[in-house]
This record gives C-alpha cells, structure tokens and sequence, in this order.
C-alpha cells in the first residue's frame, strides 16, 4: 500500500550539473534552483490535465516579452 502525501516532501535532483530542489506537496509540484527563490509551480490538476506543455509556453511567451 502507497503512503499518502499529507505533507511538502524535499528532494535535491542534479540535472547536467546543476542542483535543483523538487518539492512534491499535497496542492502539487515545484521545481527551483537551489539557492533560487523562484521556479516551476504546477497543481496536480494541470499535470493530470495535461496543461503542463501549455503552461510553460505561455510563460516562455511572456518571458520574450519581458526582455
């Protein structure tokens, strides 16, 4: 039987040499770079919707616009 997730669960995953902390909570999941404040936020309902590839692209839109 599975542990239900009732609390923030803190992990440190390195991707290409680079250290990020992934937080797995019951709202969702969020991915920073450690020593960052901001990051990636999704609830579960986007990733089960599948809104995950619709979110990060209008976040990159919006980036582009800000530069």
């Amino acid at each position: 039987m599975a542990t239900k997730l009732d609390k923030a669960l803190k992990r440190e995953v390195d991707v290409n040499g680079v250290a990020y902390m992934v937080t797995l909570s019951p709202d969702g999941l969020k991915v920073v770079e450690k020593g960052k404040r901001k990051g990636t936020e999704l609830t579960w309902e986007q990733i089960i919707r599948g809104d995950v590839t619709l979110t990060q692209d209008l976040k990159d839109s919006i980036e582009l616009t800000m530069e």
